[in-house]
C-alpha cells in the first residue's frame, strides 16, 4: 500500500496548502475568502476519508457483517458544510460593506483615515 493508498490524504495536504497560501499571501478579501473555503473543503475531505473503512458495511446490524463504517464523520461534515456556507456569506457581506465604505477590498489600500463618505457612524 504505497503512496497511492493514501491518495485522499495527499489531496487534502495539497488543497490545504493552496488554501493557506491564498489566505496568507493575498491581499484581496475575496481571494482570502476563497482560500478559506478551499482550506475548509480539504478538512471536509480529510474527515470523510477517515470515516470510511475499506470493506466496511453500512452500520445496520445484520448477520455475517463484522466491520462497519462509522457514519458520524459524514453527519458532522454535513453540519460543517452548512456552517461554512453561512460563514462565507457573512465574509462576503463584510467585504461588500468594506468596499462601500473604503472603495476597495485590497488590504494594503485600506486606511481608517480614508473612508469614502465623511458621515459619522450611526
Amino acid at each position: 500500500m504505497g503512496w497511492l493508498g493514501h491518495f485522499n490524504y495527499w489531496v487534502v495536504v495539497v488543497l490545504m496548502m493552496i488554501g493557506f497560501y491564498a489566505v496568507v499571501a493575498r491581499g484581496n478579501m475575496a481571494k482570502k475568502i476563497m482560500g478559506l473555503n478551499l482550506f475548509q473543503t480539504s478538512v471536509f475531505i480529510m474527515f470523510i476519508s477517515a470515516g470510511k473503512i475499506l470493506g466496511g458495511s453500512t452500520p445496520i446490524l445484520r448477520e455475517g457483517v463484522e466491520v462497519y463504517s462509522n457514519p458520524l464523520p459524514h453527519v458532522l461534515i454535513l453540519t460543517a458544510i452548512v456552517v461554512g456556507i453561512a460563514t462565507t456569506a457573512v465574509g462576503l457581506a463584510l467585504a461588500v460593506r468594506v468596499r462601500e465604505n473604503f472603495g476597495s477590498i485590497e488590504d494594503d489600500e485600506l486606511s481608517e483615515d480614508d473612508p469614502i463618505d465623511d458621515e459619522p457612524a450611526r
